[in-house]
């Protein structure tokens, strides 16, 4: 893995942190920052031919021009030729997956807080004309002051939304929509609208939407019909009302995120309760 270069620039690696097919992300310690960082390495001759002249080109893209207070910083990007790539960032304490399942569901103020700061990251990008397609709960990191950072934008790209539709399966099942898991072209941007809906779903009860262990040509059926609630779960009427409104079926009349953020859900009640 090359780490002389590392070394040379003044970073030490730790403990693995995370792992892909063909990533690695360590934790590091480095003389230039003043404190911890994680670098994600992508060992570019392991990874497919797609992804690493298309997909990856696109993320380096993305990440370049993606500075917002609620998506994970980007330090550096270190080439080795015929090399790993490396790429520098913050570092993060865990994520929301983990945060749902360690407390079973998040309190609502809290909840409000932080989809609100998902959903001002993924207004900016969408402003700027990029998606994510890969929104979950796993790519919502926390910091230790409890601040959400958005990462993983390897399927992310430039795309101004409707009437431009993309026709790429890309991200996870369990959070991709109807029109995405039935492969006809859609509108990228809807397609994080939906995401951002089963986030919310997650965050408010710990469960998923739909059952995901159903094959993803059944998931489009299950979609469609109501949403439903545990009966042990208090989840509000106008927090029930958001998410519905989010997991619209049809994408024509899925909102966009401007939409969205005038919800009256976000603007009643305190927004910012803060938990360990």
């Amino acid at each position: 893995m090359n780490e002389k270069v590392l070394k040379r620039l003044g970073y030490k690696l730790g403990a693995t942190i995370g792992e892909g097919s063909f990533t690695k992300v360590k934790l590091a310690t480095s003389n230039k920052h003043a404190t911890q960082v994680a670098i994600k390495i992508v060992d570019r001759k392991r990874a497919p031919n797609e992804f690493v002249s298309k997909f990856l080109p696109r993320e380096l893209a993305t990440l370049k021009v993606a500075r917002h207070d609620h998506i994970v910083h980007v330090h550096e990007f270190i080439e080795v030729h015929n090399g790993p790539l490396y790429i520098v960032m913050e570092l993060a304490a865990t994520d929301l997956l983990k945060k749902t399942q360690e407390l079973n569901c998040i309190p609502r103020d809290q909840a409000k807080t932080w989809f609100s700061q998902i959903l001002s990251a993924v207004t900016f990008l969408h402003q700027k004309d990029i998606v994510h397609r890969d929104l979950k709960c796993e790519n919502v990191l926390l910091t230790a002051d409890h601040q959400v950072k958005l990462t993983d934008f390897g399927f992310g790209r430039f795309a101004k939304g409707f009437p431009e539709l993309s026709q790429t399966f890309c991200g996870s099942a369990a959070y991709a929509p109807p029109e995405v898991l039935s492969g006809v072209p859609y509108d990228p941007k809807k397609y994080d609208v939906w995401s951002l809906g089963v986030i919310l779903y997650i965050m408010v009860t710990g469960c998923m939407p739909f059952d995901d262990t159903n094959v993803s040509q059944m998931i489009p059926q299950i979609q469609g019909k109501a949403l439903v609630y545990s009966e042990g779960i208090t989840v509000e009427e106008p927090c029930r009302a958001l998410i519905s409104y989010l997991l619209q079926f049809c994408p024509s009349t899925r909102p966009s995120v401007t939409q969205v953020a005038q919800h009256p859900w976000l603007h009643t009640g305190a927004g910012d309760g803060q938990i360990s």
